[in-house]
């Protein structure tokens, strides 16, 4: 009975000793995705010490990887671990997400910092994996709480602005999809869970530019337009919360699981647009303003993302969203903290 005593209160004490850690790096520090479709990256203790050098406090990898996890040991860094969405289907079985919990999380959990697990990632009502989301949510819940990990461990999953219809004005916002949305947020509001959203205004800009001014956009327009907005990225995020409210979650939080702007490849995308970008909303994030809907505090940003992804398929720009080569070189000079 001691012995057991004793391991659960050294568990606490090394949480409680990593939300300190946190702290100190920054508890409002801003995150940034570490994604990996790419030609020769850092290896994965370089890429946490750089997470490290530069005061990045938080971290997002879309599928778990030991060498990646071993590397965050003692780190302090909050992490979003994705199941990947070539598991979704196996989530539906209690079992199998249970095992996912045990291999990828419980080893881990005394010694990284983990805070969200993201369970699929942009998947829209019309595709296939779109039926497995809820269940495999709910596994994984469960798993998490029968490892009395329910505390520290958020679950959710993170959408697109391709959710949204009448996104404009901000306030008329709602889900395109309720039938499908309504009980991932129900299952949101039980469990004290964010919901993640991927929030990009280079794409809304350019898939509008007769609309949108460019300014507008990048953080730099002076004073507000008609609807009392004076950029994008309040704009989206705001119509994502009108959405929350029109289905009775009013007080889910949203946690802006990836944002960037491309440096090259497509309209509108520059170094210096990039970096004017970034620069902005980082400042934006962690000034304390929040958005018209949501003011005063500070808004959870993962930036996308730490490296250029030279083999990522799609669009010539998705391969130029990175904030350091390859070399961990910096593209562009940023303060995180």
């Amino acid at each position: 009975m001691f012995l057991k005593s004793t391991t659960q209160m050294s568990s606490i004490l090394v949480l409680l000793l990593l939300g300190l850690l946190s702290s100190i790096t920054g508890a409002e520090s801003i995150g940034v995705c570490y994604g990996v479709i790419a030609d020769r990256l850092p290896s994965k203790q370089e890429v946490v010490d750089l997470y490290k050098s530069n005061g990045i406090g938080k971290m997002r990898i879309y599928f778990p990887e030991a060498e990646t996890l071993d590397a965050l040991r003692g780190s302090g860094i909050e992490l979003i671990m994705d199941v990947a969405r070539e598991s979704l289907q196996a989530m539906t079985d209690q079992n199998a997400a249970t095992d996912w919990v045990r291999t990828n999380v419980i080893p881990y959990a005394q010694d990284v910092n983990f805070k969200y697990i993201a369970v699929g990632n942009e998947v829209r009502p019309d595709q296939n994996e779109a039926q497995y989301i809820l269940s495999a949510m709910r596994n994984i819940q469960n798993a998490i709480s029968s490892a009395n990990l329910q505390g520290q461990i958020k679950v959710s999953t993170a959408i697109d602005s391709s959710f949204i219809s009448n996104s404009y004005p901000p306030n008329d916002g709602i889900f395109n999809s309720e039938s499908y949305v309504r009980p991932i947020i129900e299952f949101l509001k039980s469990n004290g869970s964010p919901l993640l959203a991927n929030v990009y205004p280079y794409f809304a800009y350019i898939y509008d530019k007769q609309h949108i001014p460019l300014d507008y956009a990048l953080f730099t327009q002076q004073g507000q337009n008609s609807v009392g907005y004076q950029n994008l990225f309040d704009a989206m995020l705001d119509s994502i919360y009108a959405a929350l409210e029109k289905v009775g979650a009013p007080d889910v939080k949203i946690v802006v699981s990836e944002s960037g702007w491309p440096s090259e490849g497509g309209d509108g995308a520059s170094t210096q647009n990039a970096a004017t970008y970034y620069a902005n909303l980082i400042n934006h994030a962690k000034g304390g303003s929040g958005t018209p809907k949501r003011p005063g505090g500070s808004i959870e940003t993962y930036l996308f993302a730490m490296f250029d992804e030279n083999n990522k398929h799609g669009e010539e720009s998705e391969r130029h969203f990175g904030l350091f080569t390859p070399d961990k070189s910096p593209k562009y000079q940023l303060s995180f903290n």
